[in-house]
Parts: C-alpha cells; sequence; structure tokens
C-alpha cells in the first residue's frame, strides 16, 4: 500500500506548475510526511503517558495540530469536507500560518538535540512549492493513510522512503550527491566495525545513508540495555550538511529509520578553519562520502594547510584532523586521488601515510554510482599511527554495474572474508611502504596478480586469417576489374 501511495503522490505532484523534477516531489513529499510523522509520535506518546497515569504535553498547539487543519474527521473517522481546507484557504493557511508558527520552533527550543529544534530548522530551510491547494489537498489526504506507529510501518516507510532518495540521485547531474548505494555502505561499516559508545560523524551527510546504516548496524550488534537505547538516540550520531535539500533529508531519514532528533547541522564544513579543531570536537568513527569533483573558492581554501580546489581533498583533510587518536574511517574519493601528481594531491598522500595508518584501499568498479562514470576507491584507516603496509582488493565483476543491474552485498563478501586476513588473492595485494615513491607516494591501485583475461593467438591462427582476408580482397579485385 505505502509504495502505491507514494506513486500517486508523484503522478499529482507531477501536475503542479510548482514542482518540476524527482527533487521537488522529494522535497514536498518529505515535509507533508514529516508532520504526518509527528501527529503519530505525539499520539504514541500521549497513549504511553496515559498507561501510567501521566499527561502528555504536545509539541504542536491544537490549532497547528494535523488532526485539526490538515485531515479534521467526522464521527463516522472520514474526512470532514465542511472545514477541511482546500484551494487558496489551504495554500495560504501553510504559506501564512503554518510555516511561520514552525519556523519558531528554532529559537524557542531548549537546545538543538530536540526534536522542537529540528522542526523549526526543517521550516526554516523550506517554503511550500505546491501551488495549487486542490492538488496539496490530494497529497495531504493520501499522506494521511500512512501510519508511523508500529516498528514494521516505520521500517517499511524506511525502506520506500530510501528508495526515493535514490531515485533523486538518479535524477540528479550526480547520482553520488544524493545516494551512496546501501551494500557499499553497508560493507564499509562492516569493516569500521563500530561500537556503541563510540561517536560517529560525516561531515557530508546527504542523505544520512552512512549514519542510518551504521544506526541499524549498532542497533543489531548486541542485546541492548536502556542506557544503550540512550547513547544511540543522543550521542553517537553527528553529521554536517551545506545543502538546503539534502540537510532536510537527512534529518527526515534519520527520523524514520529511528532517532527521534539527529544530531545533523546545517552548515558549510568546509568552512571550520582546521585550526579552531580542539580535542572536544573530535569523533572515534567518520564514515563519508564526499562530493566529487566539486571546487572551493580560495577563502574556503585557506582553512586548510594543503590548499587545493578539489572539494573532496579539503574534505579529506578535514576527516583526518577531527578523527580522535585511534579513531577509524571509511571514506570514499575518486581513485584519481591514489596518483595525481599535483603538489596538493601529493601533499595529502604524505600527510595521509605519516598520520594515519592506511590499512586498505577497495578500489571499486566503473558505475558503482548508478548515473555517474567516476571511478572510486575506499580509503580505511586509523588515526595516529604511520602507514607500513596497504592492501588493496580490486572488485572485479563479471558484469558491467548500472541502473537495472546495481552493486550488491554479495559482490562484496568476498572483500569482506579476505580483509579480516588481508591475504592475497586474484583480486587483492599489499604494498609496502618501502616501495612507495618518497617523492610521489604513488599509490595507484595496479593488480601485480591479475590473470591476462585475452589469450594470445597461435601463429596457425594468425596465419590462417590473414590467408583469409588475401582471398578476400582478390576476389573483391577481381570484381572491381569485370565491372571496368
Amino acid at each position: 500500500m505505502f509504495e502505491q501511495t507514494f506513486k500517486n503522490i508523484d503522478d499529482i505532484l507531477h501536475k503542479d506548475a510548482g514542482c518540476s523534477s524527482e527533487l521537488d516531489y522529494v522535497e514536498q513529499t518529505s515535509w507533508i510526511l514529516f508532520l504526518k510523522y509527528l501527529d503519530d509520535l505525539e499520539r504514541t506518546k500521549r497513549d504511553a503517558a496515559e498507561l501510567v497515569g501521566k499527561t502528555y504535553t504536545p509539541i504542536i498547539a491544537r490549532e497547528f495540530s494535523w488532526s485539526l487543519w490538515a485531515v479534521p474527521k467526522t464521527s463516522e473517522g472520514k474526512l470532514d469536507h465542511h472545514t477541511a481546507l482546500i484551494g487558496d484557504d489551504l495554500t495560504e493557511f501553510v504559506d501564512q500560518k503554518l510555516f511561520p508558527y514552525l519556523k519558531k520552533f528554532k529559537t524557542e527550543a531548549l537546545s538543538a538535540d530536540t526534536i522542537e529544534y529540528k522542526i523549526g530548522e526543517i521550516f526554516s530551510e523550506l517554503k511550500n512549492k505546491v501551488q495549487s491547494g486542490y492538488t496539496l489537498r490530494e497529497v495531504i489526504n493520501l499522506v494521511d493513510e500512512l501510519r508511523f506507529r508500529t516498528h514494521a510501518e516505520k521500517h517499511e516507510m524506511s525502506h520506500l522512503y530510501e528508495s526515493k532518495i535514490q531515485n533523486m540521485g538518479n535524477a540528479g547531474r550526480n547520482g553520488g550527491e544524493y545516494y551512496t548505494p546501501r551494500p557499499l555502505i553497508k560493507t564499509i561499516i562492516k569493516v569500521v566495525a563500530p561500537r556503541i559508545g563510540e561517536t560517529i560523524y560525516d561531515g557530508a551527510v546527504g542523505s544520512a545513508g552512512f549514519l542510518c546504516e551504521a544506526f541499524n548496524y549498532l542497533l543489531h550488534s548486541k542485546k541492548l540495555t536502556t542506557t544503550d537505547t540512550v547513547t544511540l538516540q543522543k550521542t553517537t550520531f553527528y553529521g554536517k550538511e551545506k545543502k538546503s535539500l539534502a540537510y532536510i533529508i537527512g534529518i527526515m531519514n534519520m527520523i524514520l529509520h529511528g532517532v527521534e532528533a539527529p544530531n545533523i547541522i546545517h552548515t558549510n564544513t568546509l568552512a571550520i578553519n582546521l585550526d579552531d579543531i580542539e580535542e572536544k570536537d573530535r569523533y572515534d568513527v567518520v564514515l563519508a562520502n564526499p562530493p566529487f569533483g566539486g571546487k572551493e573558492r580560495a577563502e574556503v581554501q585557506q582553512n586548510f594547510p594543503i590548499k587545493t580546489g578539489e572539494t573532496a581533498s579539503l574534505f579529506l583533510q578535514h576527516f583526518i584532523k577531527i578523527l580522535k587518536a585511534g579513531g577509524k574511517a571509511g571514506i570514499v574519493i575518486k581513485n584519481t586521488f591514489l596518483s595525481n601528481t599535483d603538489n596538493a594531491s601529493i601533499a595529502l598522500r604524505q600527510k595521509l601515510l605519516s598520520e594515519c595508518n592506511l590499512h586498505t584501499v577497495l578500489d571499486l568498479p566503473a558505475k558503482t554510482f548508478t548515473g555517474a562514470g567516476v571511478k572510486t576507491v575506499v580509503l580505511f584507516f586509523e588515526k595516529g599511527a604511520p602507514t607500513q603496509k596497504v592492501w588493496f582488493y580490486q572488485l572485479n565483476l563479471d558484469r558491467n554495474l548500472g541502473k537495472t543491474n546495481a552493486l550488491s552485498e554479495a559482490d562484496l563478501e568476498a572483500f569482506v572474508t579476505l580483509q579480516k586476513t588481508k591475504a592475497n588473492s586474484e583480486n587483492s595485494w599489499s604494498l609496502h611502504v618501502k616501495d612507495i615513491d618518497p617523492v610521489t607516494c604513488d599509490l595507484s591501485a595496479k593488480n601485480p596478480n591479475k590473470k591476462e583475461e585475452t589469450a594470445l593467438r597461435s601463429p596457425k591462427e594468425i596465419l590462417e586469417n590473414i590467408s583469409a582476408l588475401d582471398k578476400e580482397s582478390a576476389q573483391i579485385l577481381i570484381k572491381v576489374l569485370e565491372l571496368l
């Protein structure tokens, strides 16, 4: 039912003049879904309070509650068409009353780690783009059919929301900007193996895929105590995101996965001067896929010791700096980072090898990121000790990746198994630091164990082919002479 409802919502928004792309569909669906989620959350908390004889104070004032403005019901539980807003009345209420009211939560919230603050942030960052109040009414009625009360309902909803984010990523200019393949994220997390009590950070959070999957991983890592549950909700996951739409989607995605008040900040991570990062600002684990191919202005570059306009290289410097001593990281980056000959890339490789133990490099095939042909690698490293030996794994698949043939967890199982022992194989090998050129620090993923795929033809085959071609040429020449 949920899947069909999402499809119907997209079909309706497609007809509205204010929504022109998959990105708009996700954004507009997100804020409406969020308000329905809040209404179900309030109901759940009210019911829980009543069970223990307490009174629940709602977050949202009654006049702005979903059940009053969005879907007022009759005594039979059906939409009350006499009181339900529609057309211009509905858009006027949403634009001039509802959004201004919700924006105020940001300044009135007690702290940034509360759901009240997140409500204020979300509605300060977006606006209602649905121009027709009749279209908006149709969408609201469909969203009202969705429920967020049980774990199963939330799980199904989070899965479908992930699918929408994936479609949005495929629709954008850069598939990796919004959506990192979940099999790859899960594999990175398996290798990094975070533990409850460690802080996990993504400074290029996007749709929060790394944080959502890390939450799922830790949720099932052991039998959780009450303290563990509070730790996962409050003091484990942290992120920063520059773009408004990605920020909103990231928060919504984490909420649907079960984190009530995500610690995600809307800011430009690269605007932070590395010299200003103190021990209290550092994290135990960094998981990230910084944007590919971005360029930063000169004033942003001044925040980094290694000056470069390449966004991913600036992020890598940030991640190294913000890791605690002994901290672990799994970072996706373009494979050209391993061999670029510009001064900044060489300096950054030298920094990585001297300050961190770069123990594993996963070399991924082209089109791992659907819609983006960029070749990428994953860098796995620990901060605090220099690199002695790098273990490489080249993921060679017997098929080409694409939208209908995406990467799977099964594709990465051999990597996960071999990585534990860092054994050599047809697809894996080790490179000792002493064998790395100290001037260039070239880390190119050149597999010395890969077998030659194309067998050389025998001399007999070559002579037979030449003879056949000579006969063809002679026949063509005879025909030409006959025509003269």
